[in-house]
């Protein structure tokens, strides 16, 4: 039997939030990130795409919490560790539009062999690493 391979990605990262309209706002926003899906599917629940402008495959569906143990998970899906990367052609430009902006950065800027790095939190309180890959 011959296995095919077909083309495979990750489309969407759920990522538990309070309120679908606090977390578009921050996400575009803050973030610049553009809504590509708003789509109501009941009473409570939302399908919400957000993704970084340009962003081709991986994106953000917004989540909203609907029972108190998804609600314990918010802010904190990784165990205090980064949760997502956001990656940058021009480091200092972001950081310092993020910071002017009040983003909440919780480590500063590094220069580490692979890049520059800062984490700072959405707001909820997730860890997010922006960063700039060096050039090979």
């Amino acid at each position: 039997m011959k296995i095919i391979n077909m083309k495979k990605f990750i489309a969407h990262v759920a990522l538990v939030v309070e309120d679908y309209d606090d977390a578009i706002k921050f996400y575009t926003e803050k973030l610049n990130f553009i809504l590509l899906q708003d789509i109501v599917l009941s009473e409570s629940k939302r399908w919400v795409i957000v993704a970084p402008e340009g962003a081709k495959e991986c994106s953000l569906l917004l989540a909203k919490a609907a029972s108190e143990e998804q609600k314990k998970s918010i802010g904190n899906q990784t165990g205090g560790r980064v949760f997502l990367f956001l990656y940058t052609d021009d480091f200092w430009r972001d950081y310092q539009n993020m910071l002017g902006i009040g983003i909440n950065f919780v480590r500063p800027p590094v220069e580490e062999n692979y890049g520059t790095v800062a984490v700072f939190e959405d707001l909820y309180g997730n860890l997010w690493d922006l960063l700039q890959m060096k050039n090979k």
